[in-house]
């Protein structure tokens, strides 16, 4: 009995190692069958079974440790938040943020903070930091309202109807489909699912026409509009006889402004590679350098030297190199490096990198007058920059090329710090080639990702193991204290390994298979992630938490498979109240205290942060969120309880809640601590709609199944005509925002001049006051120079809450949503040389680095300076040591030499 138990466990965490040790078990099958006729043949122990039910006490066993964790995890959140600010609310105050991409700042009381983060609206993070964002936030309240509703559709007809049912269940499988009887009272299930899978594909119709409004007012406005972006086509798979700047004039007229054809950059690039890394050999030797001198000037004083050294004068500074330091480091103190690791010759660093630098910086200046005097080779992509967006659009939609996968695909809006430009090269037999395997090895990835997993849950459980397998016996010999590391420890670590690793594999796929952007290469990583969580996390947990739960009553009772499997399928859904319970809880808590990073960033920056710049960056670097493998995660906690709407509808309460606390989680984060580094243009957001739909088809498929098992014609009739309707409903859908998805309409180009000519206090061309627009014009102010004002509230009445829900197109319309996009949130001014270099290959516009080592009072700093800038840019401004000799940097400021003002592209 023991046995078998062992291999149902083994089976219910999904082990697929587990089913190859299937014969070793088969015989105990048998006799456990015995025992079950035996159990039969007594009603007493029958009944016992059935009331053997412990769905409500693993929900609790479930709920209270996460409660708990949970509460300490924000108690901790509370008290650390005022002390770590830089970890907590980094927005609010960052140097290295513009002021207008700052976040307000919150009250430092331990909960006089809350409303102040209430009023703060979700839209401040598209204007202060990414559509993105923005849109996450809104997918999570979506989903929670979304389960809402359905609780108050299904909770009132289902569970009456479930809990009378009749089947004998118990606590919280009273509540689900597997406790129903009475084929009549499947109906109610069927119209139910009617009622609330149309209000899934509803909102799914309806959050997409709002996506599409809110992107044309966002694109269009001149936030984004003015950006080099918005007004570039990159063409790949470009053929050789295009790749001629003359060409390409004529093909696209006077339109076009600027051509950058992409360069093979192999060459320049690992110079450029070597440059840096020499550069910052060399400021990290004259750091050291400085620091061993102010360490020796410290200890001199503790012995009674002289207390102050005077700063160096500009004699000593002209002096010989390191005559400064070598008042206080000895020669062989100096900091020096072999040239080949072990074997190689030993060198003064600072003297060796500077020599070096010598030598390359020329040469990579010669490399790039060569590459953009168009002398090099070119690679099969180009960049076009028309003179207006709507010029652009135009290319954009065309088609370019008369032959087919010619200068194709096409992308337009791509921001040159996020191109791939390895992948450039690609040629479009190529990228055929890549999409075909890549898919491939993600699909077999997916379908077998079950076996380290497996062997993983294996390891948890050693001793069940050996009872299966006693050639594994010798196991038992190993120490306490080794086994139960094996046994505990191991398969955590492990398990964690390859959950981590996960993302990893899925976004070198999606960049292998040639996506030439950091924004493609996420939105195929979502598409990627989303079916690993679908399959992995839903469908063989569920299918196997089903099997594992009748498996032994099938073996027995073949023939009752079918009522089993309809009984016992219902009851997966326990797994999932849990799982919900630990994301609401623990999973959003967590994410608030976020403990991890704060003790990576205390940890790491102590022992890593070695000179100035490191400890900037670390500094000045914000958390980012990667939108190809959050949307899945919570896109799929949708999908279950949508799917699960109809079987166990208790499920949407947690999910509602869950989803809810989720959204509060990222809210924090997103307002005061995340950063964007990736803009995929709120592509993530339609993207996670339609894969939404997916939990609705599983619903549908799932009770065709239920009603065809338990044999009940009638509702699998109604729910097939149900799944025609919604096939072509989706189809017709989507067939009519595809296009809006991806270009910008004609249309709105008037409508937008018009919104910016109100902005102004300007009447539009073709409005009927215009002596308004004369009075302007002879006070000598254009429209550009008037004051600017708010475009007031939105042009239709104010709706009530139902004619908003049912009106998406009149009420979330492109003139309401315009608004919420600010126009003077950042001047788009872009200086000649960035104009040039913008789509270069950065090794083509890459500058010399400038160092940055702390001053010192020795005037050592200064000497290094002087000579070291001979040869590259160096700097000792802001950075110095206070009087325990710790290095320290200007922190209020946050605008070392090193700053770069970031660039709207």
């Amino acid at each position: 009995m023991e046995t078998w138990n062992a291999f149902n466990s083994a089976i219910q965490r999904r082990s697929p190692s587990a089913l190859t040790l299937h014969h070793v078990v088969q015989r105990r099958a048998y006799s456990f069958c015995a025992q079950q006729d035996i159990a039969g043949s007594n009603p007493e122990a029958g009944s016992a079974q059935e009331q053997d039910d412990p769905s409500l006490s693993s929900f609790v066993s479930t709920l209270v440790p996460t409660l708990v964790v949970a509460v300490i995890f924000v108690s901790l959140f509370l008290l650390l938040r005022r002390r770590f600010k830089r970890n907590y609310e980094p927005r609010t105050f960052l140097g290295s943020l513009r002021p207008q991409e700052r976040s307000p700042a919150l009250p430092q009381g331990l909960l006089n903070w809350f409303g102040t983060f209430a009023k703060v609206p979700d839209s401040f993070v598209l204007n202060h930091q990414s559509l993105d964002g923005f849109l996450l936030l809104r997918y999570l309240k979506v989903a929670s309202a979304t389960c809402l509703v359905g609780c108050c559709i299904t909770w009132p007809v289902l569970f009456p109807i479930n809990i009378t049912g009749g089947a004998g269940q118990k606590q919280l499988n009273l509540l689900t489909f597997g406790n129903v009887l009475d084929k009549n009272r499947y109906y109610a299930h069927v119209f139910m699912a009617w009622i609330f899978l149309g209000f899934v594909f509803y909102m799914v119709a309806r959050e997409s026409i709002y996506y599409v409004n809110l992107r044309q007012a966002y694109l269009l406005s001149p936030l984004y509009s003015s950006r080099m972006s918005s007004r570039t086509v990159l063409f790949t798979s470009v053929p050789k006889e295009y790749l001629d700047e003359g060409l390409l004039r004529r093909m696209f007229g006077k339109a076009l402004k600027n051509i950058w054809i992409a360069n093979d950059c192999e060459e320049i690039e690992k110079s450029v590679e070597e440059r840096d890394k020499v550069a910052m050999k060399l400021e990290a030797a004259e750091t050291k350098l400085i620091k061993l001198a102010n360490m020796h000037r410290i200890k001199s004083m503790k012995k009674g030297g002289q207390s102050n050294e005077p700063l160096g004068n500009a004699v000593e500074a002209n002096g010989e190199s390191g005559s400064m330091a070598a008042k206080w480091v000895p020669t062989k103190k100096r900091p020096t490096h072999r040239l080949k690791p072990l074997i190689g010759k030993k060198v003064d660093t600072i003297n060796w990198c500077r020599s070096e630098l010598e030598r390359l910086i020329p040469r990579i200046d010669a490399l790039q007058a060569t590459h953009r005097a168009g002398n090099g080779k070119f690679i099969p992509s180009v960049f076009v920059e028309f003179y207006h967006q709507s010029e652009a659009q135009a290319a954009f939609q065309s088609l370019t090329h008369h032959q087919a996968l010619h200068m194709s695909p096409r992308f337009i809006g791509v921001n040159p710090e996020e191109v791939i430009w390895k992948n450039l090269k690609i040629t479009w037999a190529s990228r055929v080639v890549r999409n075909i395997m890549t898919i491939s090895f993600v699909i077999l990835l997916i379908v077998f990702w079950s076996i380290p997993v497996g062997f993983v849950g294996i390891l948890s459980n050693i001793k069940s193991l050996i009872e299966l397998a006693p050639f594994l016996s010798f196991l038992n010999k190993v120490p306490p204290t080794i086994f139960g590391l094996i046994q505990g420890l191991l398969p955590s670590i492990l398990l964690a390994v390859l959950m981590a690793l996960l993302p990893i594999i899925l976004r070198l796929m999606a960049k292998i298979g040639g996506a030439p952007t950091l924004s493609a290469v996420e939105l195929r990583t979502q598409n990627f992630y989303f079916g690993f969580q679908v399959v992995q996390v839903f469908l063989i947990t569920t299918l196997t938490s089903a099997a594992s739960a009748s498996v032994t009553s099938i073996l027995c009772k073949p023939m009752d498979a079918p009522n089993l499997l309809a009984t016992n399928i219902p009851k997966a859904s326990n797994f999932y109240i849990s799982y919900f319970v630990l994301q609401g809880l623990t999973i959003s808590s967590g994410a608030l205290l976020g403990i991890a990073g704060l003790i990576l960033f205390r940890l790491l920056g102590k022992f890593l942060d070695t000179t100035p710049r490191k400890m900037y960056k670390r500094w000045s670097t914000l958390s980012a969120l990667g939108w190809g493998t959050v949307f899945p995660v919570y896109t799929n906690l949708t999908v279950i309880a949508i799917t699960y709407s109809i079987i166990a509808p208790l499920v949407l309460g947690f999910a509602a809640i869950s989803l809810y606390l989720v959204y509060l989680a990222y809210r924090y984060n997103l307002l005061f601590v995340f950063n964007s580094n990736v803009d995929t243009k709120g592509l993530v957001y339609p993207r996670a709609l339609q894969q939404t739909t997916t939990g609705a088809y599983f619903a549908i498929v799932c009770l065709i199944g239920l009603f065809g098992i338990q044999a009940a014609p009638g509702p699998i009739v109604l729910m097939v005509i149900f799944l025609v309707f919604v096939v072509l409903f989706h189809m017709s859908l989507n067939t009519a925002l595809e296009p809006l998805l991806k270009f910008l309409p004609k249309s709105l180009e008037a409508e937008e001049q018009s919104l910016l000519a109100a902005e102004d206090g300007v009447l539009a061309p073709n409005s009927s006051g215009t002596e308004k627009g004369s009075q302007v014009a002879s006070n000598g102010m254009s429209s550009t120079d008037s004051p600017r004002k708010d475009l007031g509230p939105a042009p239709h009445k104010k709706p009530n809450l139902i004619t908003k829900f049912l009106r998406p197109d009149i009420y979330t319309d492109y003139h309401t949503l315009r608004r919420l996009v600010p126009r003077g949130f950042a001047d788009i001014v872009y200086d000649p040389v960035t104009e040039r270099d913008a789509y270069y290959h950065p090794s083509i516009s890459s500058q010399t680095p400038l160092l940055w080592i702390p001053r010192d009072s020795m005037g050592v700093s200064r000497q290094e300076c002087h000579h070291s800038g001979r040869v590259i840019p160096i700097s000792d401004e802001g950075a110095g040591f206070d009087e325990k000799g710790k290095l320290t940097w200007d922190t209020e400021t946050a605008r070392p030499p090193i700053w770069q003002e970031k660039v709207y592209y």
